[in-house]
């Protein structure tokens, strides 16, 4: 491996790790960032980087993490008993609460849903029940995000380190 190389590994590592942290805080798009990091390397070290393969198998992690992080939140919340006032609550709730930091990550879809819930003619203590089930959704969606970035960049590294 060439210093360049292990200069490039180091700073798309860097990147990744700043996706590792965007799959916990949504200011930054986790996976998006560690397939474009990924991609940005091969694209500059060609043959000398991650193998198509991997990175056909990063693609798929990344759209697999999308698809679990917007479904934990839905499928929390209905798991919980909530109805699709709910459901909706939540997606609005998560996304207003974007806009509040860590709190409103966290608040924003059980409030969204308990309200939505509360909207739709249920008693407070049902609709409550609901924004649990979409907290838990979300809290779940985040570990999910978490794990699949800590794989990809495993992959990535382990890929790359034994081809050179």
């Amino acid at each position: 491996m060439t210093t360049e190389e292990i200069i490039g590994l180091s700073l798309t590592l860097l990147v990744m790790l700043a996706g590792l942290i965007g799959s916990l805080l949504p200011v930054l798009p986790g996976t998006p960032l560690v397939l474009l990091a990924a991609v940005g390397h091969r694209l500059y070290f060609g043959a000398a980087s991650v193998s198509n393969t991997i990175l056909i198998i990063l693609v798929a992690l990344t759209l697999v993490s999308i698809l679990f992080d917007f479904l934990a939140g839905l499928l929390g919340a209905k798991k919980f008993g909530a109805t699709w006032c709910g459901m909706t609550g939540a997606v609005v709730g998560g996304i207003i609460g974007l806009f509040f930091n860590l709190p409103g990550i966290i608040l924003g879809p059980f409030i969204g849903a308990t309200l939505f819930e509360m909207l739709g003619g249920q008693e407070f203590k049902k609709a409550s029940r609901a924004g649990v089930g979409a907290t838990v959704g979300l809290l779940l969606g985040i570990v999910g995000k978490f794990s699949i970035c800590v794989v990809m960049m495993i992959l990535f590294a382990t890929n790359v380190i034994l081809r050179s």
